[in-house]
């Protein structure tokens, strides 16, 4: 694509001109992208915001175009709560912005003994779609991404949320 800045230019373009297709599985993954170069993931948070409030509602036909056995409930489900698996095969989360205060992730603890974790977001609204601190464990966490190993060892994870974007 020529370097990260062009990588981002063009995948900022399919946004802008409207050529991302929700019901086109193979672009679900697209802006989380953004969060793979540094000082960008301010734009994941902004286009999976955009794209939960433009694309999903609670209605009969609420979500684009055919579930496929829930792929677009799970695309949803995982972006509300704030974090994605956004490459098959890799144990690690994109994170984004939380549409919820709080979320308990109930784990079996069968395979995991520790118990729960814990998502919060306090203040969640429409307008705060920007991440402007992460807490992990009661730790600063200074990564959009993280390991599935990272995120059960911790058991919580915290977002400050703010309306205007952070270049961290």
């Amino acid at each position: 694509m020529g370097g990260p800045q062009q990588f981002v230019d063009k995948l900022q373009r399919v946004f802008d001109q409207n050529l991302y297709d929700p019901a086109n599985e193979p672009d679900i993954a697209y802006p989380y992208l953004f969060s793979y170069f540094d000082k960008q993931a301010w734009r994941t948070q902004q286009q999976v915001a955009r794209l939960l409030e433009k694309y999903y509602k609670a209605t009969p036909d609420g979500i684009p175009g055919n579930d496929d056995c829930g792929t677009m409930s799970a695309w949803a489900i995982f972006s509300m709560i704030g974090l994605y698996p956004d490459c098959p095969g890799s144990p690690t989360y994109t994170l984004t912005t939380p549409v919820f205060d709080r979320v308990t992730l109930h784990l079996d603890r069968r395979f995991y003994p520790a118990g729960d974790i814990v998502i919060e977001a306090p203040h969640a609204s429409a307008q705060s779609i920007y991440i402007k601190g992460i807490t992990l464990g009661g730790r600063r966490y200074k990564s959009y991404r993280v390991s599935h190993a990272d995120l059960i060892k911790a058991r919580t994870l915290r977002f400050d949320l703010t309306e205007k974007h952070q270049t961290k």
